[in-house]
């Protein structure tokens, strides 16, 4: 059965901070960031990055549009 592996990347400017990606994910890949962007705002950073797995709840939850979902399928 293939194994379905996936990344993310967020936005870091375009991020309000507001969470919602970070509520809905079942992996709990995504956290706050510990610095502020240029608007003062703590974004959400992918950080356990090994565990996603492309699901796109943070994608289709997120208001402002800030992430991109990659999806790569392994070959068992």
């Amino acid at each position: 059965m293939p194994r379905v592996k996936g990344k993310i990347e967020i936005d870091q400017e375009r991020c309000k901070g507001c969470g919602l990606c970070i509520s809905v994910c079942p992996m709990k890949v995504i956290t706050f960031s510990e610095g502020f962007n240029s608007k003062g705002y703590h974004p959400a950073e992918p950080k356990y990055v090994e565990k996603c797995i492309a699901c796109g709840f943070c994608y289709n939850m997120c208001p402002d549009v800030c992430i991109t979902v990659y999806r790569e399928v392994e070959s068992a």
